[in-house]
């Protein structure tokens, strides 16, 4: 397959690209680390990463130059879980504290994991796991409407305690009780991304801006952590643009998108075109809690230059990298797909 992916490097996107090393940023979805209904044990973790490894160490042996990014929710949860029951004999931590953690914690565990593949394979790619800040702006409309939840649920008398000691913002759910939302705001600028820059274009695999990285804001004495949760979809985007890589894949736990998803009607997705997924956006597919932000993720890359994208299981990485499996998405409109299509069956 890696022959083939010489070929297939010019994401058939149309674009004279050239045969030479390329970049691709993926971005690992949270079943690669917990699978729905699980606790996320160590040895739980340690198995799906070693098959994500095994699925990554197969692209750089086809002379791929890769990014990695990583969610980092369940363990952010985690985290805060601890930090409060604790609260009363170790200081508490802050949830950017609690990004920045985590982020180290799971970069740790895919580096390893890369590390002991790429030691199995015979390969000497060096590894890197960079703690990456993301700067918000302080006057994004979502800290004016914070709508993530995080953290534990509470009984309604614990969740006012909350709100008038700590200042939380809560929602309350019908089956579990009231839980902690904050806010979600854009991500606009990497701190660390001349860095990451340098690590690589000398071919070092680099893992970064895992949940999206820990969010801070720019004043007047310099960068300053807040209290939020970035789309890890959204980073993953902005920072593959920056990085000037030539695809994004972003991995989630179904094979495709797909339109009326859960319903008898649903149907995959196999080729599309930004303009094609605007049009189904517009008509009430790919909602805000489900697939949504992957697919402003995707249009937001291919919008600034990115030559191709793909949104697939971690099973068809390989696979949707070639072409041949996922979601394949490229820029331009619904005309521009028909005409593409049309071509491709000439004779």
């Amino acid at each position: 397959m890696c022959e083939r992916l010489s070929v297939s490097s010019r994401f058939e996107s149309g674009r004279n690209s050239s045969p030479t090393t390329h970049t691709a940023l993926i971005a690992v979805g949270g079943n690669s680390l917990i699978r729905p209904g699980e606790q996320g044990g160590v040895s739980q973790t340690a198995e799906h990463l070693r098959r994500t490894a095994s699925a990554i160490v197969d692209l750089l042996r086809c002379g791929l130059r890769l990014v990695i990014t990583h969610g980092n929710g369940p363990q952010v949860g985690a985290a805060l879980l601890r930090s409060e029951i604790a609260s009363a004999r170790a200081y508490p931590q802050a949830l950017d504290l609690c990004d920045a953690s985590t982020q180290g914690e799971i970069g740790y565990e895919i580096e390893q994991a890369i590390e002991n593949e790429l030691s199995r394979s015979g390969l000497a790619t060096p590894v890197a796991s960079i703690i990456t800040q993301t700067v918000v702006r302080a006057d994004d409309p979502a800290f004016q409407n914070p709508t993530k939840p995080i953290g534990m649920f509470y009984t309604a008398e614990e969740a006012q305690q909350r709100m008038a000691t700590l200042g939380w913002n809560m929602v309350h759910d019908v089956k579990h009780g009231f839980r902690r939302v904050v806010a979600s705001p854009d991500p606009v600028e990497i701190v660390e991304i001349e860095t990451l820059r340098r690590l690589v274009a000398t071919g070092t695999l680099v893992i970064a801006a895992g949940g999206g990285g820990i969010p801070v804001v720019r004043t007047e004495e310099g960068l300053h952590g807040v209290e939020a949760v970035i789309d890890k979809d959204l980073a993953s985007s902005l920072l593959a643009t920056l990085l000037g890589v030539e695809m994004l894949l972003i991995t989630t736990d179904v094979e495709h998108v797909y339109t009326d998803y859960g319903t008898l009607m649903q149907k995959p997705i196999q080729r599309a075109t930004v303009g094609d997924l605007e049009e189904l956006r517009q008509h009430g597919q790919f909602p805000a809690g489900n697939m949504g932000p992957k697919i402003e993720a995707v249009i937001r890359f291919l919008r600034s230059g990115g030559e191709r994208a793909a949104i697939t299981d971690c099973e068809h990485l390989h696979a949707a990298l070639l072409g041949l499996a996922g979601t394949q998405i490229i820029a331009g409109g619904v005309a521009e797909r028909e005409e593409q299509t049309k071509a491709a069956r000439r004779p």
